[in-house]
């Protein structure tokens, strides 16, 4: 299991913490796999981008009408978080489904 986050999120750290045995990706550190995000973006479409994040913010006009998987590849901390990879499942978030579908209580 994978969990691709920020270091310094709060969710993530909460999901790390109820996941302790997933290799934790920094993707501001190490990026995303394009494979990866190619394959969660195909799974969560435009939900995929973090429209709330101050790097959203900080994007002019002409940035936001590029192509999500563009974006995403040029700017990792647009991603919503955590995503999780799961052997051939994904999980957006860590919301209560993402948690009961991991067996977490």
């Amino acid at each position: 299991m994978r969990l691709y986050g920020l270091k310094t999120c709060d969710t993530c750290r909460k999901a790390l913490k109820s996941l302790p045995d997933a290799e934790f990706v920094d993707v501001r550190a190490q990026g995303v796999p394009a494979e990866v995000l190619a394959r969660a973006f195909a799974r969560f479409g435009d939900t995929l981008l973090n429209t709330r994040s101050t790097t959203w913010r900080g994007l002019d006009a002409a940035e936001r009408a590029r192509p999500a998987l563009d974006l995403l590849a040029d700017h990792p901390t647009l991603m919503k978080r955590p995503l999780i990879e799961n052997g051939a499942e994904m999980y957006l978030g860590w919301t209560p489904q993402t948690q009961a579908s991991l067996g977490i209580v």
